[in-house]
């Protein structure tokens, strides 16, 4: 099958009309997380040299909001800076069957691709449920175990085909051009995963530049450059190329049953998706028995084997994390926060933190460990198991099945909104947040977006 065109036509004939109520709400569900997420990660340190880069390069009188600031940039600048601001803190959503994370790119394609085409909260919709169709898809196609292991972080590679796919689709494309699109994306996929030997920001970045680089592969295609029509299924296509165990034939298969969007898991602790379940079955143990971190003498976690080399390995920089993407990768010091706090949230992620004796001397008594059983059902499901050992010699033991936050375990549209106005009060006000929540609630109404710039611009 030519699965790049039999891909992009699909993609094409998605409409707004023929989708459940379900659907749209699910989009504004992963929009309003989003804008949270990114809000505050304008705050992040490696967000300040992608201000300055974008200031000082793609600044523009009319250009596209930088969220969460007083800038307008170029539409392309603005996905790679918005992209970048939303990987940065660890709490953005995460599909488990691909292991990768859809919104930092596609909502940031989409909210740059609906400037240029002066288009409605319903072309948004569609431009994001294309995106995350395309993106999920080709990360689970890829076997995203296989890619891991090649040194590619999916977010950044198959995030750049999701991202033109979303605008090409915002911005009106034929079919034929939206397979340029894709050939063109094809050569800019991009995302090392060596980030991991010194905690750099490299992998925040493959979200933005995932966001910038579809986005002006649509653009390209426009106007009237091309690109391979079978960018995926080639013999130097995508697939065949970044990964030594990929299957095509999964590319299309069970298509809108349910749509990818319905798949994503929302994140409640500011970290790796690998240390959300451990973290949530510590958090339970110590709750439900009401121990106190004085009770615990050793905690041993299983660990997927996908998420071994990510977070719980080479142990010497696990057990001593140096920067704050570190400690977000870092499965001994989740534990050890979780502990000791009660909770792993984004206040938990400092400087500060990484330097207390008190969480390194916790940190020694964390044990992560690999667990066959929990490979039976991955990458479908991500269970975790933990086993705490107390220092009277009780042992509590519980297996998680569905992390806090997946589809199975959902946050609810409450729960949603709480996590938003956790995040945004250092941005933005009580009030602007309350307005932003009213607007991506009925967002499909909204004949352009610019009353939705206007709110998420700090001035």
């Amino acid at each position: 099958m030519m699965e790049t065109k039999e891909l992009t036509k699909r993609c094409h004939d998605l409409s707004f009309d023929a989708w459940p109520e379900e659907v749209i709400d699910r989009v504004k569900y992963l929009t309003l997380d989003y804008l949270g997420v990114a809000a505050r990660g304008s705050l992040s340190e490696s967000s300040a040299p992608i201000l300055n880069f974008v200031s000082n390069r793609g600044m523009v009188q009319e250009g596209a909001v930088v969220t969460g600031t007083d800038l307008k940039a170029d539409p392309t600048y603005a996905a790679l800076a918005n992209g970048t601001f939303a990987h940065s803190i660890e709490l953005d959503d995460v599909v488990n069957e691909a292991s990768l994370h859809p919104a930092v790119v596609i909502m940031s394609s989409a909210l740059a691709a609906s400037h240029i085409a002066g288009s409605g909260g319903r072309a948004f919709i569609e431009g994001i449920v294309v995106g995350y169709e395309a993106m999920i898809r080709l990360g689970f196609a890829l076997d995203p175990k296989a890619h891991y292991a090649q040194g590619f972080h999916p977010t950044g590679t198959c995030g750049t085909f999701g991202s033109a796919l979303t605008a090409a689709k915002i911005l009106g494309l034929d079919q034929e051009a939206m397979t340029n699109a894709l050939g063109i994306a094809g050569s800019q996929a991009a995302g090392s995963m060596e980030f991991l030997s010194d905690g750099s920001f490299t992998k925040r970045f493959h979200a933005g530049w995932a966001a910038h680089n579809g986005l002006i592969a649509a653009l390209l295609a426009r106007e009237g450059f091309t690109g391979p029509g079978t960018i995926i299924e080639g013999k130097y296509g995508f697939l065949s190329s970044y990964s030594p165990n990929s299957d095509p034939s999964s590319l299309l298969k069970n298509w809108g049953d349910p749509f990818k969007v319905m798949k994503s898991s929302i994140k409640p602790h500011a970290c790796c998706r690998y240390k959300q379940g451990p973290i949530d079955g510590i958090l339970e143990i110590m709750h439900e028995n009401s121990l106190n971190p004085s009770d615990v003498e050793e905690v041993k976690l299983g660990i997927l084997k996908a998420g071994f080399p990510i977070v719980a390995h080479p142990e010497e920089s696990k057990y001593n994390p140096k920067s704050i993407v570190d400690a977000q990768f870092s499965m001994p010091f989740g534990a050890a926060v979780a502990i000791l706090r009660g909770k792993a949230t984004l206040e938990e992620y400092t400087q500060e933190n990484m330097m207390s004796a008190e969480i390194k001397k916790m940190m020694e008594k964390i044990h992560c460990v690999e667990d066959p059983e929990l490979e039976r059902h991955y990458p479908k499901k991500w269970p975790a198991s933990v086993r705490l050992t107390t220092k009277g010699g009780q042992q509590y033991h519980m297996k998680i099945e569905f992390p806090k936050g997946d589809p199975e375990n959902p946050l609810t549209w409450d729960e949603l909104i709480h996590k938003f106005k956790s995040l945004i009060p250092p941005v933005f006000s009580h009030e602007r947040g309350d307005e932003i929540i009213r607007y991506v609630r009925k967002i499909e109404s909204a004949k352009d977006l610019k009353s939705l710039s206007r709110l998420l611009s700090k001035s």
